[in-house]
């Protein structure tokens, strides 16, 4: 009989035990997949965008993340090859810098498309590896949700505070070049939205909260 690394065995209805390799779901399948899939797009990405980067700064996060993004990655694939626990824990990315926003419209030409791909800036790329980093936050989230493998499930879900890292990091990057800009509501009206809640006091029949 075959146990899993999590103490428990897992079976299938028709076939019995199933081994740590197979210890997938269908539908887990195909998102793993598309995870690995959209990982090796960003990483072809940014190997596409580094030589028009002109900004040291902005290539040392291309950079950093891409290592780290790399190394996600391949443990990712390990696990999921194996279902057992990979070569080395997912590590936690930690962004250069404070965390700042400088609030407030600073007035610029009206953002719009590329015509030619010498047009390409520091901004845009900035742009592109944001939009990466977020979207792979929201899949890895949502697909994680759902994985039968628990080391899989684990990989995954570690690695979203990661991918969560770096969007924010890229965020601040744009925002301190007016790249990304960030409006504030009048003070009255933040107030009210801010002070819109209460701390919930219990509910009738519900035991209090330890």
């Amino acid at each position: 009989m075959t146990t899993n690394q999590d103490g428990t065995t897992h079976q299938n209805m028709h076939t019995g035990t199933v081994p740590p390799s197979m210890n997938h779901g269908g539908h887990e399948l195909f998102d793993v997949h598309e995870v690995l899939s959209s990982t090796i797009g960003a990483l072809n990405q940014a190997i596409l965008l580094r030589p028009h980067v002109k900004d040291p700064e902005l290539l040392d996060i291309l950079d950093r993340q891409y290592r780290f993004t790399l190394d996600a990655y391949n443990i990712t694939v390990e696990s999921f090859k194996s279902g057992h626990n990979p070569s080395h824990p997912t590590q936690s990315y930690k962004m250069k810098g404070g965390n700042d926003f400088i609030y407030g419209m600073k007035p610029g030409q009206p953002k719009k498309p590329m015509m030619n791909a010498s047009e390409i800036t520091d901004e845009i790329i900035s742009g592109f590896l944001l939009g990466s980093a977020k979207a792979g936050a929201s899949m890895k989230t949502m697909v994680a949700c759902e994985v039968c493998n628990p080391v899989v499930r684990r990989v995954l879900a570690d690695s979203v505070p990661n991918c969560i890292e770096m969007a924010y990091e890229l965020a601040i990057y744009q925002n301190k070049h007016h790249y990304y800009q960030v409006p504030q509501l009048a003070s009255q009206d933040m107030t009210e939205l801010l002070n819109a809640f209460a701390p919930a006091q219990g509910q009738p029949g519900m035991p209090p909260l330890q």
